[in-house]
């Protein structure tokens, strides 16, 4: 499932996060006073994220599936799968670029791949 969001979802998501669990009536009414949204709309957003599976509306409870940083990476991954096919190291190289790895930065992907590999000591 593609996770990717727009800024105005995004910032809605920020108050569910901060506030679930929250009554949907009451999430509209906060999404007014910070974004002059009508209830329609909070209504709508709310639908589309619900379809995405980010957050749920059960008995008029808003609750979120994810969490940001869940949230981030799933769209991490997506963003990988869909402009380098999937590969971490195409991703990497085009990130790196034609700039050179500062030492740090070096072995700080090393210590991540290691523990990611469980070869940590």
């Amino acid at each position: 499932m593609a996770y990717s969001i727009g800024d105005q979802e995004k910032a809605f998501l920020e108050i569910i996060w901060k506030n679930e669990p929250i009554n949907s009536g009451k999430l509209a009414e906060m999404a007014f006073s910070t974004f002059k949204w009508k209830k329609s709309t909070s209504y709508t957003v709310l639908k589309r994220l619900c379809l995405k599976g980010i957050v749920q509306n059960e008995n008029g409870t808003v609750t979120s599936t994810l969490s940001e940083k869940e949230l981030d990476t799933h769209k991490s991954r997506d963003f990988v799968g869909e402009s380098f096919g999937g590969s971490l190291p195409a991703f990497i190289a085009a990130f790196v670029g034609s700039e050179k790895l500062s030492k740090a930065d070096a072995e700080e992907i090393r210590e991540m791949i290691d523990r990611f590999l469980g070869e940590e000591e």
